[in-house]
């Protein structure tokens, strides 16, 4: 077996609320070029129609959009808005992530046993209340990876200074635009991903085809990924169109859609799939694998700390 051994004792709800900020960073870390090419894809053409978008279409493809960034932006335009992702993922993941298996068994009364429903429910709460908190983090992380449609010009010049930008232009209701349809996303895309990898991994080690490690730990992220992409990607085009967009621009959450729906067609919520399914494959298997592996290296360190010498 590869990576820490499971042992006998469970962790503690703490070590899984700092072992999934940290496996998120991670994975945040590797995959964030990624995220930024889905980011771009998903608001390109959102002033045009279809037939106008396509023809003028600068990013195509991820590969494509992630050389023509590379090209006319450098290297590091890959990385806008890191900073701000990685404060995300340590508040969000923490939460909608670490705090899951809590949770459900509060829904479950302790019961070992958790049906799909205490799951669903598990997922939805702790997706919600990430983005609770976390939502300024995600807003500003969406304006540095989109920046280079305004000609060229910056629009922001750092972290701190998007954040006080935005909440003196727009008010604090800017730093929580698009509230609404992250919190429809995020308990989309948590049920889908943590009650996904939960299933997968319990069918996986009840069946005995896998046992506790590596191997079981990346075919549940893998399949994780991929049915979380298919379900969120139209909110998760959604969300980023509308927390991107300008003061005025879309009346709610609601009217972005509708406008989508109307000028560029109902393949436009599926805008950037190809990248966001890259994306959160790869994201999925680094951040559980990590997270699998952190969590016995926590415990083993915490046993070690607690034994007699």
């Amino acid at each position: 077996m590869v990576g820490f051994k499971a042992t006998d004792v469970p962790p503690t709800a703490t070590v899984k609320f700092l072992g999934a900020g940290t496996a998120a960073c991670i994975a945040d870390l590797i995959t964030f070029p990624l995220d930024t090419a889905k980011v771009r894809l998903q608001i390109q053409g959102e002033r045009q129609g279809p037939v106008q978008a396509a023809a003028s279409a600068q990013y195509r493809g991820v590969l494509g959009t992630i050389m023509t960034m590379v090209r006319t932006e450098g290297p590091r335009s890959l990385y806008k808005g890191l900073v701000a992702g990685l404060q995300r993922q340590m508040s969000f993941a923490s939460i909608r992530i670490g705090l899951y298996d809590s949770v459900k068994q509060f829904y479950t009364k302790g019961s070992e046993h958790a049906g799909i429903g205490s799951r669903l429910l598990a997922g939805s709460t702790t997706g919600a209340l990430a983005v609770a908190v976390a939502q300024p983090t995600d807003v500003v992380k969406v304006r540095f990876q989109a920046q280079a449609r305004a000609g060229g010009g910056r629009r922001y010049q750092s972290t701190i200074e998007a954040y006080k930008t935005i909440a003196r232009e727009e008010g604090f209701r800017g730093l929580w635009k698009g509230t609404s349809p992250n919190v429809a996303r995020n308990a989309i895309v948590n049920c889908a991903e943590l009650v996904t990898y939960d299933l997968i991994k319990d069918t996986l080690l009840k069946a005995n085809l896998m046992t506790d490690d590596l191997p079981c730990h990346f075919t549940s992220a893998f399949g994780a990924g991929f049915c979380t992409t298919i379900i969120a990607s139209p909110v998760d085009v959604v969300k980023t169109r509308y927390m991107n967009s300008a003061l005025c621009q879309y009346r709610s959450a609601g009217h972005c859609a509708l406008t989508m729906l109307q000028k560029e067609g109902p393949q436009a919520f599926y805008k950037g799939f190809m990248p966001s399914f890259l994306r959160l494959g790869s994201w999925n298997v680094v951040m559980f694998v990590t997270y699998e592996q952190l969590k016995r290296a926590l415990v083993a360190a915490c046993a070690s700390q607690d034994a007699p010498f």
